[in-house]
C-alpha cells in the first residue's frame, strides 16, 4: 500500500506545518497588544510636532529654514523605506515594495535619481537585490525600537538634503489602520508639505531665543525623527496583525488539506481492503 504510505506522510507533513503556523499565530497575538500600545503612546508626540511645525510654517517669519522651501527642480530624491525585519507577514512587505517600485518608475520616467534608506531586514534585501543606490541601512531593531538606532540612517538622509544632493525625502511604511488592515503610505518629509493643521497664516510670530536658525534646526530634526519613529512603530503593528491573520490563514487551510488528505487515504485504504477480499474469493473459488 505505497500510496497509502505516501498519503499518510502527506498528513504529517502538514500536520507539521499547521503546528509552526498555529504558533506564529499565538506568539504574534501575544505581541501585537503590546506594539499598538507602542504605536499609540507615540502618536500624540508625533501630532503634536506635526501641529508644532505646522504652525511655524505657517507664521510671518523673516527666517526660512531649508526644510520648508520647495526647490524648483528635482533632480534626485531619497526614500527611507520602513520594512520588516521577518517574513510570513502575507503581503505586507510585497504590497509595499510594489508601491514604492511604481513611484520610483515614475520619478525615472521624469529623469530624476533615487536613493534609498532602509529600516528593516526585508527591504535591506529586497533593494540590495534591485542594484539600486543605498546609503544607509539599519536592521534587527527588536520588539521595542529604540529613536537612537534611526538617527544615524535618517542623518544620512538630513545631511544630503541640506548639502543640496537630493531635493526631496519620502517616507514608506506600513500604516496600521486596524488588524485586517494595513496601508501602504508614501508620506512626504521634505521639504515641508503643506498642513492642514492651521487654515490661514498667523499675523504673528514667535520670539526665539537664541535665534530662529538654532531653535528652526534643532526643532526640525527633531520633527524629522519624530515622523520616522512612529512610522517604525506603525509597521511593527502592522507586521504583527498581518502575520497572526496569514498565519490563521495558513493554519485553517492545513486543516483543510488534512481533511481532503484524511479522505483521500481512507479512499485508497477501502479499496486496498476490497481489492485483497477479491483476491481471496477469487483464490478460494479456484480450489
Amino acid at each position: 500500500m505505497a500510496g497509502g504510505r505516501e498519503i499518510k506522510t502527506k498528513i504529517k507533513s502538514v500536520q507539521n506545518t499547521r503546528k509552526v503556523t498555529r504558533a506564529l499565530e499565538m506568539v504574534s497575538a501575544s505581541k501585537i497588544r503590546k506594539a499598538q500600545d507602542l504605536m499609540k503612546a507615540s502618536r500624540p508626540y508625533a501630532r503634536l510636532m506635526r501641529t508644532l511645525v505646522g504652525h511655524i510654517a505657517q507664521a510671518n517669519v523673516d527666517y526660512r529654514h531649508p526644510f520648508m522651501v520647495e526647490r524648483d527642480a528635482v533632480k534626485r530624491i531619497g526614500y527611507i523605506i520602513v520594512s520588516s525585519d521577518r517574513g510570513l507577514a502575507g503581503g505586507l512587505n510585497s504590497n509595499m515594495f510594489r508601491r514604492v517600485l511604481a513611484d520610483v518608475r515614475e520619478w525615472d520616467s521624469k529623469g530624476v535619481a533615487v536613493d534609498v534608506v532602509c529600516i528593516g531586514n526585508k527591504a535591506l534585501g529586497f533593494f540590495r537585490r534591485l542594484k539600486v543606490n543605498m546609503v544607509g541601512s539599519v536592521t534587527h531593531l527588536g520588539e521595542k525600537p529604540q529613536i537612537a538606532d534611526l538617527i544615524g540612517v535618517i542623518k544620512v538622509m538630513l545631511d544630503a538634503y541640506t548639502e543640496g544632493r537630493i531635493d526631496r525625502v519620502n517616507l514608506v511604511y506600513s500604516n496600521f489602520v486596524n488588524t485586517m488592515t494595513q496601508r501602504a503610505v508614501i508620506d512626504q518629509l521634505l521639504p515641508l508639505p503643506p498642513s492642514d493643521d492651521l487654515s490661514a497664516k498667523h499675523q504673528w510670530d514667535y520670539i526665539y531665543e537664541p535665534d530662529a536658525p538654532t531653535v528652526l534646526d534643532h526643532v526640525m530634526v527633531r520633527y524629522v525623527e519624530s515622523l520616522v519613529y512612529q512610522a517604525v512603530l506603525e509597521n511593527l503593528a502592522s507586521e504583527h496583525a498581518a502575520r497572526m491573520v496569514a498565519m490563521k490563514s495558513a493554519s485553517d487551510n492545513a486543516t483543510k488539506a488534512i481533511g481532503s488528505l484524511t479522505l483521500i487515504y481512507n479512499k485508497a485504504r477501502q479499496a486496498a481492503i476490497t481489492q485483497e477480499i477479491s483476491e481471496i474469493v477469487g483464490g478460494a473459488a479456484a480450489v
